[in-house]
């Protein structure tokens, strides 16, 4: 029986992230998503150049309201963000790490410039792969600090953010001076994210430079509408619309250790079973079905969920490629 397939005529801008001695930075190697010119895993209409990656998140300073399920795996390295990110690489394999620097929140350290240059470079000191680098999520604050850190990491090729209608153009401005890709985060909104990659690139910074950010929620939180939007991001793309063919990044274990069913401990939820295993289903469960959804970079917390999501990554590939 022949297959019915779809005719698209786009495809998904491929973004490079990291660089190498050769090219200016201190790279071991670069991360290339995107290229995608069909529905995920549809391999019979389209082709899947590059892998979706996966990105181990850490922070600038102990995150002490994780529960204790998460910070178990990383309790030896939460006080030094540089062991952390070799932790990550050694136990996960983590393609990316990302840096959110959490202690310039003026509610948190308030800490400036200064520090988040220190702690970025000693990341990029201690591991080979490409880096993330966000902000604290303050506006204000981050548009002090990140332009700091985009020029400590001045070459290296970094994917900084997050830049939003409102705060966009100093982060824009950085990637440009410092040679770095951006995140641009829209509130679910498609309208908005088309608008805004508009702005950016109206700014000089190229298409190629930019990944998508369209904000995502929990398995049980709204992720059906999530999804919704990541899948008209991708139809809108493969159909030709050039500002919405950029890869997708998605925060994960950020979304996913909010959920009530992954943060209540054992004691109070005894109904729901192990508040471990719990949790990091909740966040594979969350990862998967965005996998569905085309996103192309997922920001993974716990190691047994992103552990759990590459072997997932792998069997769909494999099936691809016609091996059972």
């Amino acid at each position: 029986m022949e297959l019915l397939k779809e005719n698209w005529t786009g495809k998904v801008r491929e973004v490079t992230i990291g660089a190498t001695p050769e090219r200016g930075g201190t790279r071991t190697h670069t991360v290339t998503v995107g290229g995608e010119t069909g529905l995920p895993f549809l391999h019979f209409e389209g082709e899947v150049p590059n892998p979706p990656r996966i990105a181990m998140e850490i922070w600038d300073t102990s995150p002490e309201e994780w529960p204790e399920a998460l910070r178990e795996p990383w309790a030896d390295v939460l006080a030094d963000p540089a062991a952390w990110a070799r932790k990550c690489v050694e136990k996960c394999g983590a393609d990316l790490i990302m840096l959110r620097l959490a202690s310039c929140d003026p509610d948190r350290g308030n800490t400036g410039p200064a520090e988040a240059q220190a702690v970025v470079k000693s990341v990029l000191s201690a591991v080979g792969v490409p880096l993330i680098v966000i902000g604290c999520g303050d506006p204000e604050k981050d548009n002090e600090v990140v332009p700091a850190v985009g020029e400590a990491a001045a070459g290296e090729n970094c994917l900084i953010g997050i830049a939003k209608q409102e705060n966009y153009k100093s982060l824009v401005a950085t990637c440009m001076v410092n040679g770095h890709n951006i995140i641009a985060q829209s509130p679910l909104d498609i309208n908005i994210a088309k608008q805004l990659n508009i702005l950016i690139t109206e700014m000089g910074l190229t298409p190629e430079r930019i990944v998508i950010d369209p904000m995502s929620g929990a398995l049980g939180y709204g992720i059906e509408y999530c999804y919704s939007i990541m899948e008209r991001v991708r139809l809108g793309s493969l159909q030709g619309d050039k500002m919405l063919a950029m890869p997708v990044i998605v925060f994960v274990g950020q979304e996913a250790w909010r959920a009530k069913e992954a943060r209540e401990p054992d004691e109070t939820a005894p109904a729901w079973g192990p508040q471990r295993a719990r949790g990091v289903a909740w966040e594979l469960l969350t990862a998967t079905t965005l996998l569905q959804a085309g996103a192309d970079i997922f920001v993974m917390r716990h190691p047994d969920a992103a552990l759990a999501l590459r072997r997932h990554i792998d069997e769909l590939l494999m099936r691809e490629e016609g091996v059972a």
